[in-house]
Parts: C-alpha cells; sequence; structure tokens
C-alpha cells in the first residue's frame, strides 16, 4: 500500500490488527528487517511497516534529512487516522522517533528507540571513521546524513512526554554512557543494555528483540487506563 506523505510516497503494509505499532528501520534497509518482530506484534497488535523516504519501494530522493523524515512519519500518522500508535524505531528509525516525540506531544503513546545517537560526534570514532571513509568513494546521500545528522538537544529530549524504552547494545555503535545519556534526558523513561548483541544483530531478522520490549508495549496502555480511572 501507498500514502501521500508530506508530499512524498511512503510505501507501508500492515499486519494484525489490535492498537497500533509503527516500525521504522534504519539507514539503507527497509521495513522486512522485521518479519521476526512482526510475527510477535500481529497476534494482538496492528502493526504498521514503514518504508521511509528513499527506501524500500517509497518514493526516491536525492538527498536525505532527519527532518524531513520526521515530517513524513507525522504526516503518515494523521493520514491515515492513525490513534496514538507506540512506535518502535531501529537506528535512524530511532532518531526520526525521538524528534518526532519532542516536536509533537500528544501523537504517539510510547516510543522505542534502539542504536540512536543524537549527533554524529556521538557515534564511536572508529564507526565515524570508517563512514567517512567510504563516503570519500561513494558519495552516498545515506552516509552523508550520518556524517552530518541528527542535531538533537537536550532540551528536545526533556520536551519529550510519553513513556520511552532506550536499547543499547554492549558492542553497538554509540557507547553505552551515550544511550544513558539520552535515556536520563527523558522524563519518562527506561534503558535495557543488551548484553553480547551489536548494533544491528538483535535487531534485523531477530527473534531477541520482541522480549526486550513487550512488557513496555502494554505500559502506555496500561498507563491510559490508570489515568482514565483518577
Amino acid at each position: 500500500m501507498k500514502a501521500l506523505a508530506n508530499g512524498v510516497t511512503i510505501y507501508y503494509e500492515t499486519e494484525g490488527d489490535g492498537p497500533p505499532v509503527i516500525l521504522l528501520h534504519g539507514n539503507g534497509e527497509d521495513h522486512r528487517i522485521f518479519d521476526r518482530l512482526t510475527e510477535k506484534l500481529k497476534k494482538d497488535r496492528k502493526v504498521f511497516l514503514v518504508d521511509t523516504r528513499g527506501h524500500g519501494q517509497s518514493e526516491k530522493v536525492d538527498s536525505f534529512h532527519y527532518s524531513d523524515m520526521e515530517e513524513d512519519v507525522a504526516a503518515f500518522i494523521r493520514e491515515l487516522d492513525i490513534v496514538r500508535p507506540i512506535l518502535y524505531g531501529f537506528s535512524d528509525g530511532g532518531i526520526v522517533g525521538l524528534m518526532l516525540a519532542a516536536k509533537y506531544p500528544g501523537m504517539l503513546s510510547g516510543l522505542i528507540a534502539s542504536g540512536v545517537n543524537l549527533t554524529p560526534r556521538d557515534l564511536k570514532t572508529s564507526f565515524r571513521l570508517m563512514i567517512r571513509l567510504q563516503n570519500l568513494f561513494k558519495r552516498d546521500p545515506l552516509l552523508k546524513l550520518m556524517l552530518e545528522e541528527p542535531n538533537i538537544t537536550d532540551k528536545e529530549l526533556e520536551r519529550i512526554d510519553v513513556p520511552v524504552l532506550i536499547t543499547v547494545a554492549e558492542k553497538d555503535i554509540v557507547p553505552v554512557s551515550h544511550a544513558e545519556h539520552v535515556a536520563g534526558r527523558i522524563r519518562d523513561s527506561r534503558l535495557i543494555v543488551v548484553p553480547k548483541e551489536d548494533h544491528a544483530s538483535y535487531v534485523v531478522h531477530s527473534d531477541k528483540l520482541f522480549p526486550l520490549i513487550s512488557d513496555f508495549i502494554e505500559r502506555p496502555e496500561n498507563d491510559r487506563a490508570e489515568r482514565n480511572k483518577s
């Protein structure tokens, strides 16, 4: 299926039925990385699997900016009238999720972000050097994006008003200390450090992610129910 969002044609698929969950992949990937996770989520959730602009079957673009992706997702939610979804974002998808939650309070009911950085400087030096070297030869706009963006401030994180789960792998491309900083600036957040895994190993085509996030996915819904009772 396709939807026009923020002037760009976005490809998406849906699975299951129930409260909505949006899954956003990382740089250079598409929605298919979540095949194992979707099999678990779709049992009692409606899962929206999105190809971000310039990825998968979505409309091709010449350049990439996280702010554009953020507005794409906001427009997608409005266009499909998705009411307060939980958003799970991996890597670039998690960055977009943080920006979306900070800019649009009330749009989400919860956010899970895996392997995210606030600025390019927060990536491990060895990874940044590798990306810079690759970009010298490829001149790839997706590599350029990672070298120049994002630029998320602590004040933006402090504006996030929904429950947030941050996950980071022990061998991630961002240090665990940075993930601790991100979680520490968000009012209602928790952090899971995943031992013995790298940036993508527990997320991409993996059965390891669902057990880490399943409890959290129920939490925003339960919190709303408690608030309605009071």
